[in-house]
């Protein structure tokens, strides 16, 4: 379900992915970008004609961060390429305005904050979900939290002229920003309220749910 949900939102194009081992990765990939093999029959074989496997395909680049552990320390981290090229891999990161090597910083980062967000996503404890539909319901809650409500220190925005602030503090120079902010999609921070009356338009939710049953399919 995530990999067409990305799908719908990266304008055909395949983003460059880096991982750690988990060992669903690769498969989850090739079954989200993956295109049929061609399969020649051969004239006069007996047998059903086999069904075609996914193969990766050229534009799919994805690297793994390989992690080699003693007495349950991490004592050395190297990567490996999985899909794609290291050169094509290496031209995509030097393309990149955030990152130049391969790494798990970010997701590892994200990861973090996903979890401070929402307690169903952290394994050991009792806020752990085992039911997929509520975790899911919980997800959208605290990624509209992230973006629309939590103003992020590094996305705050230079006032045009400094406010005064009550008392003899110091003027009020920066205005607080969240992601949305940052993007354009709002002009100010979302309250709770707001974003639990707010109406989701109904070729966003028809768009989600043609995902979602393509998933199932």
């Amino acid at each position: 379900m995530l990999i067409e949900r990305l799908k719908g939102v990266s304008c055909g194009l395949i983003p460059c992915f880096t991982s750690d081992q988990l060992p669903h990765y690769p498969k989850a990939l090739v079954n989200g970008y993956g295109t049929p093999e061609i399969i020649i029959q051969i004239p006069g074989k007996r047998g059903r004609k086999p069904k075609p496997k996914l193969l990766p395909p050229a534009d799919l680049h994805y690297a793994q961060v390989v992690k080699r552990r003693q007495g349950g320390r991490v004592v050395e981290m190297t990567t490996q390429v999985i899909f794609g090229s290291e050169a094509a891999i290496q031209a995509r990161l030097a393309a990149s305005e955030v990152s130049e090597t391969i790494n798990t910083s970010f997701i590892e980062r994200q990861n973090l904050t996903g979890r401070q967000c929402n307690g169903r996503l952290a394994r050991k404890g009792l806020s752990f979900s085992q039911d997929l539909t509520w975790m899911d319901k919980h997800l959208w809650l605290s990624l509209a939290y992230y973006h629309f409500l939590l103003p992020h220190a590094s996305l705050a925005q230079r006032l045009p002229e400094p406010q005064p602030t009550r008392g003899g503090g110091s003027p009020k120079i920066w205005q607080p920003a969240t992601p949305a902010m940052a993007a354009g999609i709002t002009d100010h921070v979302w309250t709770m309220e707001v974003l639990l009356s707010y109406r989701v338009p109904p070729d966003f939710r028809d768009a989600l749910e043609r995902q979602v049953v393509v998933h199932n399919l």
